[in-house]
């Protein structure tokens, strides 16, 4: 474990400011009540939703709480169709079961901006079936045709002004078939939809009573840390046991395939425990790794012919009559998750169940690996989905529940494993490094007729999904090159899979925000090469009207793009579409003597469909535009002796809130289907950095972190 780095040093750098609040309270993920009688039992139309004979409503949620507002949207959805008093209403996590599973993917997780994208129908139809059944108990126990009544506020309304509460009638509607197809609102009625509401999460978080899995506790429980090899590849030759179990608290030593655990009564006592092991490991598969040699590794793989990912037109011919033609590459580096709470499990093996607790994006796989390795049927693994502390994709990663669920086997009592911020780091599964290159050519009017892109990456699907990897292309590794915004007559994709130790996992946007930089940074260059205005070069290479031709329209008038600009400064943009959403940044930069970037304003322009949840849609903008700057200036993963070199915050930078600009966020109005938010808000952050830099100082940074070296005057 690295020392070099204190919690006074880390809060000092960060410019984080937690507080802190004691508490001793038991988590509750489902509310146990006594036996009720018939006229007691909740209305529960979908696993969605329950209505109580109180009038209280309880939106059941799948999608874990990774702060991006869902557990606040998706209610907001239900309500609105059921016509419901949103102070009545309630929201709690649900366990890992088949009704929870995105209907698109088939799997509960959370990602890809899909908790509501994927559901929207569904969720919507949850609240119009429920509001249905509960018009058609009431006229039937007014005895008049269920056309004559309407909902309001909680309630059914009689022609003549009575009303019976939602809650009056749970038994009664509770007895009807839930209708397949109910009526939907009109999204000029919405009352809910697209209102400002407070976050039903927060007041638990600000009081301390959220319990994460860190925090998360179970009688008899102990805490493994696990020592895992230190270069990829590497396996232990020699560990002292007897030294690791001579430390105080102590349980057991437990090794496993390639790595040894360590399990104590305390965290400490386990991270001691592992010290003492003094493990000897081998060289690992490729000893001589470092950056150099990834460099390397990179620029041999694009000289190499790669799959054609796509190949529309003629490329070859339209860039050898182009007037111009134009060529560059760009690179990106390695980058971690870097999410505030260290990644954890807790399981529990019993003989006849397995129950694991955990900050999961995952639960349908963490389901099914438990289930695996214990032999038990999948519906005997009871998977508790706990909030967590930043996830980013990382959290759907399920190494540490198979070192929970095989130290509980083996202990025969429950387990914590427990990530130290070392761990993190060293065991991470990165945003994939990238190198491309392309080349395009523009007519003699300054219009594009072809371009040809080669991308050398790994491949995240290669080790998650190989059948998603067809013909040789990854198609993640070429998202956002092969489905850009733009109307190009002749495109050809290739694709290079870089096969190497490192392993690469989803990162928030994923492909798309490695991809964005080199797209959108090349379309300035042809823009600054036809002599044409940036913003208006993209336009003409855009379908009229369309959803990416109207929001960086939206994003030109809303950000002053043809105002001028302050003295001193310059701007840059940059779009990008992803998760079923359109999003533009534009940035206002200025660049000091001694190559010092500094970003005064950036402005964001997003077309989601519906806006659900505005609030939520602006703090996962703002967010967006705080995690692209941060990746853009400071953010790499370094690497030396076959191995992770980078071990913690102090040379692993973010950005500081000293650095964060004045941010403006624009929400395109529409009444489309809701799309992802929490995603297309980060690909053209970046670029759009990168392309007022060079509208200031005429140098072009093609590589991220951006190197600001360059900007230096001597």
């Amino acid at each position: 474990m690295k020392t070099g780095i204190t919690r006074r040093s880390f809060l000092k750098q960060s410019s984080l400011v937690i507080a802190v609040t004691a508490f001793s309270s038991p988590l509750r993920l489902f509310n146990v009540s006594p036996v009720k009688a018939a006229s007691e039992l909740p209305f529960k139309p979908h696993a969605f939703l329950e209505i109580a004979t109180d009038d209280t409503i309880t939106v059941w949620v799948g999608q874990t709480n990774l702060g991006q507002g869902t557990h606040t949207g998706i209610p907001m959805v239900i309500a609105d169709e059921l016509d419901a008093v949103w102070e009545k209403v309630q929201v709690k996590m649900a366990l890992a079961a088949e009704p929870f599973k995105s209907p698109v993917w088939h799997e509960q997780s959370t990602g890809g901006s899909s908790s509501i994208r994927h559901r929207w129908n569904l969720l919507r139809e949850t609240g119009a079936a429920a509001r249905q059944m509960l018009v058609e108990a009431a006229a039937e126990q007014w005895g008049i045709s269920k056309k004559k009544c309407v909902t309001k506020d909680g309630k059914v309304m009689h022609p003549d002004g009575r009303s019976i509460t939602y809650g009056q009638l749970t038994e009664a509607a509770g007895k009807r078939p839930v209708p397949e197809n109910p009526s939907l609102k009109n999204p000029k009625d919405y009352r809910i939809i697209g209102t400002p509401r407070e976050r039903m999460d927060i007041p638990d978080k600000v009081m301390g009573k959220t319990v994460y899995g860190t925090d998360f506790t179970l009688p008899g429980m102990c805490i493994a840390v696990v020592a895992r090899p230190p270069h990829y590849g590497a396996s232990y030759q020699s560990y002292d046991e007897k030294a690791a179990m001579a430390v105080k608290g102590m349980v057991k030593v437990v090794p496993l395939e390639n790595r040894i655990a360590v399990c104590a009564e305390t965290t400490y006592a386990a991270m001691q425990g592992r010290d003492a092991l003094n493990i000897k490991w081998s060289k690992g598969s490729l000893p001589d790794m470092d950056d150099a040699y990834l460099d390397r590794v990179y620029s041999e793989h694009l000289e190499k012919q790669g799959a054609i990912a796509k190949n529309e037109g003629d490329v070859k011919t339209a860039l050898a009559k182009a007037a111009t033609t134009l060529e560059q590459s760009y690179k990106i580096n390695y980058i971690s998750h870097a999410q505030v709470e260290p990644i954890n499990c807790t399981a529990s093996v019993e003989k006849e169940q397995c129950r694991i607790w955990a900050p999961t994006q995952g639960a349908t796989t963490f389901q099914m690996v438990a289930a695996k390795l214990t032999g038990l049927p999948v519906e005997k693994v009871e998977v508790n989905i706990l909030p967590a502390g930043g996830g980013f994709g990382l959290r759907g990663e399920a190494s540490h529940v198979t070192d929970a669920v095989l130290l509980s086997k083996v202990l025969k009592r429950p387990v914590k494993v427990m990530y130290t911020r070392e761990d993190d780091f060293a065991n991470d599964y990165f945003r994939p490094a990238s190198q491309c290159r392309i080349k395009a050519g523009l007519d003699k009017d300054g219009r594009l007729v072809g371009w040809s892109h080669k991308v050398a990456a790994p491949s995240v699907w290669a080790r998650v999904m190989p059948k998603m990897v067809k013909n040789g292309v990854c198609p993640d590794a070429v998202s956002g090159v092969w489905d850009m915004p733009y109307s190009i007559p002749n495109l050809l994709v290739n694709y290079v899979m870089v096969n190497l130790p490192i392993p690469v996992g989803f990162w928030r946007s994923v492909g798309f925000s490695v991809n964005a930089l080199a797209v959108e940074s090349f379309m300035d260059e042809l823009a600054h090469a036809a002599g044409k205005d940036p913003v208006q070069f993209r336009l003409a290479h855009m379908e009229k009207g369309s959803r990416p031709y109207n929001i960086l329209s939206l994003l030109a008038e809303k950000g002053g793009w043809n105002r001028p600009v302050p003295n001193g400064r310059a701007r840059g943009v940059a779009v990008n579409s992803c998760f079923e959403s359109f999003a533009a940044h534009m940035a206002e930069v200025s660049v000091g003597n001694k190559g010092r970037i500094k970003v005064h304003k950036m402005v964001c322009a997003l077309d989601c469909g519906t806006a659900v949840y505005p609030d939520a849609i602006r703090a996962q903008a703002e967010g967006g535009v705080v995690m692209g700057l941060s990746t853009a200036f400071h953010e790499r993963i370094r690497f030396e002796n076959g191995g992770v070199k980078t071990a913690n915050y102090d040379d692993y930078p973010l950005l500081t809130m000293s650095e964060v600009p004045e941010i403006e966020v624009h929400i395109a109005k529409s009444n489309l289907k809701a799309g992802g938010v929490g995603e297309p808000v980060v690909p053209s952050v970046a670029p759009a950095v990168a392309n007022a830099v060079f509208k200031a100082t005429g140098v072009r940074l093609r590589e991220l972190p951006l190197k600001r070296d360059m900007l230096i005057k001597g």
